[in-house]
């Protein structure tokens, strides 16, 4: 029998991802944003056949995706090397050249939407009001456009309209945990959920009718629920919640009168079904763990595009009495045996507040004993079972990670998200210090010797446990993470600002705690090996956030290593980029690891 050598790099970190997908209102078309050629483009399939070809070659990632009401033709926004100033483009169902339909230098461009007959572009952009952001209408026959929406006092943002079209749907954007829901018909502004002074949001959105729209909302809760507002009667009611649960996406079948709603809980999502004939709601099983997008076609037919923790991105039909997966991604060369589904494990921290954690554990034959600490971005955000090729990589080659939800992740309802609110770098970074020493006390790892990596949020706290709690590592990665927080808050894109008060400190107000909170507070402390990866194109932790830690840290003689990727913003959008940062990560860990090779 021939004997093949392990998985290496490039296998796993050649498995495609999807970024987005839609349909086409026939059903014959199908397009998804994919990095099949190494780089991000658009590739369609002309269904029932699920064989992709090229739509574009112009090597970006895409946000925002919508097909025509005729299925003639697609919008797609397109930025410049994770520049994330994404611009539109009219692409064919059979692709060739692209069709400028907003180009407008050094904008952020978002949301976009077609009027029912596909002749008007509603989309909302950062032209003219980068603060606060301004709507438009833009006729594609005449070219002509017409501001139909003004921010003012938050970054506001058009999300729908009626099935008329003379009622706007909208909202507000005060804090990530502040999201205000407005109807707009005529003159008069509507607000969607009752009137008070305590902070709640708004996930989602849909008209069911010209005056009966459904929301998800937390108002008077501490989990998301499904509402109602009637725009005759101005009444708001709550139609349905769950216990520790919080819907996230919602999704109307006009011709089934039945609503679609996504559901997070702790590290896994639901699917359920309403119908609103009679009320009746189920549950429909799905094919896993985190559900990225759903589509509704006219037929009724769902389509689904998800992950799980050992299945990549792919996208998923209803059949009706089950899921046929449209694509086939897989870890090219690894068997499905070869990969690790997390424990969920809880652990008390430094208050008592139990913290879910996700805790991957080596396979026992690949295990060399070491253990990454995993603080995980956003900060409301949360690490869940969805799938990481880099995870796998480094647990094939024997490295467990530990990736806590410490407080302000998501999923665990609006209280604990708050909790991060002007709280970076205490409440959080104990909960962090509690997980580190649960793994000491559980015996998975020994003081002194685990290895901490983090991205963006987690890049930062990976900086922050270094400089303030240096004794429980050997090595140290930063992956774009945020390390003055005076410059952070200045150099955010302009839309983020308003919110920096509430989700970060104010620069004047705050100054000694966000003294206390900067990671380059402690340069003095950091003394454990380092390695600084950045892009260069960043427009959320700009590549002056590494520049300057790495610069005082190489003043003081330390160990550090900065990685500068010229092409990418905030994350990898090009595979050569992405292997070359995780085989530099592995050749930097490797210098702390006792066994390099294993048999």
């Amino acid at each position: 029998m021939i004997t093949f050598p392990k998985p290496d790099v490039e296998q796993f970190l050649r498995t495609f991802s999807i970024a987005d997908f839609a349909v086409s209102p026939d059903e014959k078309h199908l397009v998804f944003s994919t990095n099949l050629s190494g780089k991000y483009n658009l590739w369609g399939m002309d269904l029932p056949n699920s064989f992709p070809y090229p739509l574009t070659s112009i090597d970006q990632s895409c946000q925002g995706l919508i097909y025509d009401k005729k299925s003639r033709f697609i919008i797609a926004g397109f930025d410049q090397d994770g520049n994330e100033n994404t611009q539109f483009y009219g692409v064919l169902l059979n692709g060739g050249t692209m069709k400028e339909i907003v180009n407008h230098e050094n904008t952020r461009n978002f949301m976009p939407k077609l009027s029912n007959d596909s002749k008007k572009l509603y989309y909302t952009t950062s032209r003219g009001n980068p603060s606060f952001l301004n709507s438009y209408c833009l006729d594609l026959e005449s070219g002509q456009e017409r501001l139909v929406l003004e921010g003012k006092d938050a970054a506001t943002y058009l999300f729908g309209f009626s099935p008329d079209e003379e009622t706007l749907l909208y909202y507000k954007h005060f804090a990530n945990t502040y999201t205000l829901l407005y109807a707009k018909k005529g003159n008069e502004d509507i607000l969607l959920t009752p009137p008070t002074e305590k902070q709640h949001t708004v996930n989602d959105g849909v008209f069911v009718s010209d005056s009966m729209i459904y929301l998800l909302t937390d108002y008077d809760s501490d989990f998301t629920y499904l509402a109602s507002y009637n725009l005759e009667t101005n009444k708001f009611c709550k139609v349905k919640e769950l216990e520790n649960e919080s819907f996230t996406a919602i999704t109307y079948s006009k011709e089934n009168q039945l609503l679609y709603i996504t559901s997070q809980k702790g590290v896994e999502d639901q699917l359920y079904e309403i119908n609103l004939q009679n009320e009746n709601w189920r549950n429909i099983p799905v094919p896993c763990s985190v559900i990225n997008k759903l589509e509704v076609a006219a037929s009724g037919t769902l389509y689904l595009f998800g992950m799980s923790a050992t299945k990549p991105h792919n996208i998923y039909k209803n059949t009706g009495d089950e899921w046929v997966s449209l694509t086939k991604y897989t870890v090219p060369g690894v068997d499905s045996n070869e990969l690790v589904e997390p424990d969920i494990i809880t652990y008390p921290s430094f208050d008592g507040r139990e913290i879910e954690s996700l805790f991957f554990r080596a396979k026992k034959e690949n295990d060399n004993g070491e253990v990454i600490f995993w603080p995980h971005g956003g900060p409301q955000a949360a690490e869940r079972k969805f799938f990481r090729a880099s995870f796998q990589f480094f647990l094939n080659n024997g490295y467990s990670i530990f990736a806590p939800n410490f407080r302000g992740s998501t999923g665990y309802g609006l209280e604990f998200m708050k909790m991060v609110e002007g709280d970076w770098g205490n409440g959080p970074r104990l909960d962090n210090v509690a997980g580190l020493d649960w793994l000491i006390d559980q015996g998975h790892a020994q003081k002194g010797n685990i290895l901490l990596m983090g991205g963006s949020f987690g890049g930062y706290m990976a900086l922050l446990l270094h400089g303030r709690h240096a004794d429980y590592f050997k090595a140290v990665v930063d992956i774009f993470g945020p390390s003055n927080l005076f410059s952070f808050i200045n150099s955010v894109p302009e839309d983020w600002k308003p919110v920096m008060d509430q989700w970060v400190g104010n620069p004047e107000k705050d100054k000694e705690k966000l003294i206390e909170y900067s990671p380059i507070t402690y340069l003095e402390s950091m003394i454990k090996p380092m390695l600084v990866i950045q892009g260069a194109n960043d427009p959320r932790v700009v590549k002056e956030e590494s520049d300057q830690i790495v610069q005082a840290l190489k003043d003081k003689g330390r160990d550090v290593d900065y990685m500068l990727l010229e092409n990418e913003g905030h994350g990898f959008s090009k595979k050569e980029n992405e292997i070359a940062v995780y085989q530099k990560i592995l050749s930097f860990l490797n210098r702390f690891t006792a066994v390099t090779e294993k048999v």
